[in-house]
């Protein structure tokens, strides 16, 4: 399958979650760093999760997942351990869902990604092996670590807006 690479931004906009596991953590994290509005639909959370939410960084309903859960919602994420569950989601919902271990139940799929300031690389393999795509990503960490290209970038981005700004048109 060939997907369109796209950056989604998701801040201020409602995500879901159901699943409360290490997955459904790890993507926690992803969209509340992006500024996501996140409710995660879950019996039990992982103990990072319960600290984010006493942190009241998340809203979370703990049973399980019910189709009104998905009303308003910009964005979801079926991240249980139930395969049954998460194909349910993805049949009803028809806006951004994504299926973890599923592609083919997915409208969108997550790279593995690195980020250093502004500077976001992703990596995938549409699918086929998410290991692959995570040593490629290592060895991008290691190339660009966190933090070192975040004055470059912030230069680069100032240097861009002044020749923007002096009609030479050149990007």
């Amino acid at each position: 399958m060939t997907y369109y690479p796209v950056f989604l931004n998701p801040a201020n906009q409602k995500c879901l979650i159901v699943g409360g596991g290490k997955v459904a953590q790890r993507k926690a994290i992803k969209l509340l760093e992006a500024g996501a509005s996140l409710t995660i639909v879950a019996p039990v959370l992982t103990e990072k999760l319960r600290q984010l939410k006493d942190a009241g960084m998340f809203t979370h309903k703990e049973r399980a997942f019910m189709r009104e859960d998905l009303a308003g919602v910009f964005m979801v994420i079926a991240a249980t351990s139930d395969g049954r569950v998460n194909e349910e989601i993805a049949a009803q919902f028809s806006g951004l869902v994504n299926v973890v271990d599923s592609p083919q139940q997915c409208s969108f799929i997550v790279p593995s990604s690195v980020t250093s300031g502004d500077l976001t690389i992703a990596v995938s393999t549409s699918g086929a092996s998410p290991a692959l795509a995570s040593t490629i990503r290592q060895e991008l960490e290691a190339l660009y670590p966190e933090g070192e290209f975040s004055d470059y970038v912030s230069f680069l981005r100032a240097y861009r807006h002044r020749v923007l700004d002096s009609d030479v048109g050149v990007e």
